[in-house]
């Protein structure tokens, strides 16, 4: 057997064992499928509707433009959805940005490249440890509505910029998903880069009213941050970030 055909395999076997045992834990399922982000994203990710070989792309992919930019241009780094490349972090200068979307894009298997690069200094071990803080709690919030395939969304935060990659059933669960994100503490705002797959592509899309926002108790006042991701973010915030969906 092949090393790829290794992984592949491995792949496959991580998705079976979440299926199979996620009935079986309950309230435990967040901390298993935490746990497999963890260790890679892996059954996590495969339960996507994009599949364990479209995983499995999008992996090799992300690790191939990685090793492409190999930190030439900044503090960069990459998230992957069926071969669309977003770019995140920060470059020192406006031409190293700009040098690192052009050579991102000519890695061959790349659809597209978005640019979120900022033009600022790296971010310090406060600010990654917030970024961490919120994606979990904006991982979270898609878990627990029951109104959202939340296997179909990558998450990311940047700078407190939360951006979403994935699959959509409707606009309406997009909606939600865009919500649920916006009014966690510290978010300055939200960036939607899902696709909204309404099943049978010669169907018009549905006609569903606008998506109310998910339940939001007043929040209490941040703590004092700490370097811990689990703490909760300091500074000002207005709970309540812009959204921004940009062109697929």
């Amino acid at each position: 057997m092949t090393r790829s055909s290794m992984k592949l395999a491995s792949l496959k076997l991580a998705a079976t064992s979440m299926l199979l045992v996620s009935p079986c834990l309950g309230g435990c399922a967040v901390a298993v499928i935490g746990g497999l982000a963890a260790a890679g994203g892996v059954g996590y990710e495969a339960a996507q509707e994009r599949g364990v070989n479209g995983t499995y792309d999008d992996i090799n992919l992300r690790s191939t433009v990685n090793s492409t930019l190999n930190n030439q241009y900044g503090n960069i780094a990459s998230t992957v959805y069926t071969g669309k490349v977003l770019l995140t972090g920060s470059s020192p200068t406006p031409q190293a940005k700009s040098q690192a979307v052009q050579v991102a894009s000519q890695v061959p298997g790349v659809v597209r490249v978005f640019d979120e690069i900022q033009v600022a200094p790296t971010e310090d071990t406060g600010g990654l440890a917030q970024d961490t803080w919120i994606t979990t709690q904006v991982r979270s919030g898609l878990m627990f509505d029951g109104d959202i395939r939340s296997g179909n969304y990558t998450i990311l935060t940047d700078h407190q910029s939360v951006y979403l990659m994935g699959s959509a059933r409707s606009q309406t669960e997009l909606d939600r998903a865009t919500q649920h994100a916006r009014y966690v503490p510290g978010v300055q705002r939200v960036v939607s880069y899902v696709d909204v797959r309404y099943g049978d592509p010669s169907a018009p899309p549905p006609v569903t009213a606008q998506a109310p926002p998910p339940p939001v108790t007043s929040p209490a006042a941040p703590r004092a941050y700490s370097a811990a991701p689990s703490a909760a973010p300091s500074g000002p915030s207005t709970y309540n970030a812009p959204i921004q969906v940009q062109k697929l």
